[in-house]
């Protein structure tokens, strides 16, 4: 299992970056998870849009979705130019009725996963947990049956973390603050409750993402290191992680 990250700014892309976004890839299936402001752009480094089979989205804010629709007239244009009529499904929950109904397209599919069973995307196995947000919010636990990735998307912290990410492979969190700062309101962490949590779950490497634009990013991973002894990783964008 390998991901790859396209996207990794909280809130806005930082100059030249994106927002949320996560390709995993297995046997020539490619996942992406969230589909944030400039991860098309970004993607195709990486991934030619028309290889993609899946997208799974963990809400609907804009640093999460906002290449939602020029993911959709990429898939148009594709079928313009190469006559492809391949649908592409995108996951999303139905907490909120306007953003899921956008999810469908000429090419493109909404297709509704039920947070309390697991959903099953060609070699991925996918469990949720609800994550405090302003808004309906999932996390996810991802597995290929050999490795566990956990994203925590955006959420503040709660204990039922360190039981969802259990030994995780590599866990993703939400770090979109410093130690000592508190993103409770916001719906979001800091870097001590992430590798709180890291540690809690005996996770074997912790990766800082959804990060702040103010600040130097090092010190995020000094502060992680004073609570979890693990690996810890800033995400930047490219980086991979083959488990």
């Amino acid at each position: 299992m390998k991901l790859t990250i396209i996207g990794c700014w909280g809130g806005y892309p930082a100059r030249d970056g994106a927002t949320s976004a996560y390709l995993i890839e297995k046997n020539n299936f490619s996942l992406l998870i969230d589909v944030g402001s400039g991860s098309l752009s970004k993607l195709q480094k990486y991934k030619a849009i028309s290889d993609l089979d899946a997208v799974v989205l963990s809400h609907y804010h804009h640093d999460h979705v906002a290449d939602i629709g020029v993911l959709q007239y990429a898939k148009l244009i594709e079928f313009y130019v190469k006559g492809s009529e391949k649908i592409l499904p995108i996951y999303g929950h139905a907490k909120d009725n306007k953003g899921f109904e956008s999810l469908t397209h000429q090419f493109t599919k909404g297709i509704t996963y039920q947070p309390e069973e697991e959903l099953k995307i060609g070699p991925f196995t996918i469990q949720f947990l609800e994550t405090v947000h302003p808004v309906p919010c999932y996390g996810m636990r991802i597995t290929d049956g050999e490795r566990v990735i956990v994203y925590t998307a955006d959420t503040s912290y709660k204990e039922e973390w360190n039981d969802f990410a259990q030994n995780a492979d590599l866990l993703i969190t939400d770090c979109n603050y410093y130690a000592g700062q508190n993103g409770s309101k916001a719906g979001h962490m800091n870097s001590e409750e992430g590798a709180k949590i890291a540690a809690d779950a005996s996770v074997k490497t912790l990766m800082l993402s959804h990060l702040p634009q103010f600040g130097d990013l090092n010190q995020l991973a000094q502060e992680a290191k004073q609570h979890f002894n693990g690996i810890v990783k800033i995400a930047e964008e490219g980086m991979e992680w083959q488990g």
